[in-house]
């Protein structure tokens, strides 16, 4: 199963499956390898604290010769990391990147990557002017998908090669091409049902397997989550859950199920006990809520509070 989180301007599937699909995987991009974990002493993300006990995505190669791969995985790599900003300024993800290519990669290779790095967040900074600049037309939802495509792609040229656009960006284009054809074929008000069905058929065959493996990611996560609430209705072991999503998925995937479903029942077990003790507390006494409070929650979580209480 690929298993490839994070964002799809074109297409949209059931929140659920969504929410599993960013932790499984990847939807703009086909499904990574497994990186090496990092030594257990570092700790890559410390600095931003919302990817505390997570690792960098992205499978970033480089030849036998010690030149790097281009490829879509590099995209992976330098996405995650800037998922950061807000949480640090971009001077000090790019920073921490560098450290993460240093630490994967030989010295050739590290300083290849590392002048892409830097023509990539050019790229990231134009796209943003780029896609402003874009006029709407009202109604034209296709028309504008289509406009934004375009862009980007011409933007590219600006900063990358033809080779490293296609490493890097082949497989999204792709993905987007395919919304884009289903989306037009969907709006074309010139087809009845059956000539609409029997297009986006041919839309089906016309793709590559890897292609189709991502698009129907989402819904076979949706579909065996759906099986999971129903083994456990019946009293299922979490070790036959974890091995029907090992299954379904892969066995790090099931792993990382597993441990959202710890730290679900955890913290559902402190909301029920910080609720316990509320109810104790004297509706005036503000200063003992919020010792309460910050006995069960750091600031973050407290923000969640209001929706429990």
């Amino acid at each position: 199963m690929a298993a490839s989180a994070t964002f799809k301007t074109l297409g949209a599937g059931a929140l659920a499956a969504g929410l599993l699909y960013a932790l499984l995987a990847r939807p703009d991009m086909p499904a990574p390898r497994t990186p090496e974990a990092p030594p257990a002493a570092s700790n890559p993300f410390a600095f931003v604290r919302s990817m505390e006990g997570t690792r960098p995505d992205g499978d970033i190669r480089q030849s036998a010769e010690g030149a790097l791969v281009v490829d879509a995985e590099l995209g992976h790599l330098f996405d995650y990391f800037l998922a950061g900003l807000g949480e640090k300024d971009l001077g000090a993800i790019r920073a921490e990147i560098e450290r993460e290519l240093d630490r994967r990669l030989k010295p050739l290779a590290a300083g290849q990557a590392k002048q892409l790095l830097g023509r990539y967040l050019d790229y990231k900074r134009a796209l943003v002017g780029a896609e402003q600049s874009l006029k709407s037309a009202p109604g034209d939802m296709a028309g504008m998908a289509r406009a934004r495509l375009v862009a980007k792609q011409k933007l590219r040229a600006q900063y990358f090669s033809a080779s490293e656009s296609a490493g890097l960006f082949g497989f999204s284009d792709a993905y987007d091409l395919d919304a884009l054809a289903r989306l037009e074929i969907s709006l074309d008000p010139a087809l009845n049902s059956q000539q609409r069905a029997e297009k986006l058929a041919a839309q089906d065959r016309s793709i590559s397997p890897a292609l189709r493996e991502e698009r129907d990611a989402p819904a076979h996560i949706l579909k065996t989550e759906e099986a999971v609430l129903q083994m456990r209705a019946r009293g299922a072991s979490g070790d036959e859950i974890y091995r029907l999503r090992a299954a379904a998925f892969s066995t790090e995937g099931a792993s990382r199920l597993a441990e959202l479903d710890r730290d679900e029942a955890a913290w559902k077990g402190r909301i029920q006990a910080y609720l316990g003790e509320r109810a104790a507390i004297p509706a005036a006494s503000a200063s003992a809520l919020q010792q309460l409070r910050d006995k069960h929650f750091n600031a973050d979580e407290q923000r969640r509070l209001p929706a429990y209480e």
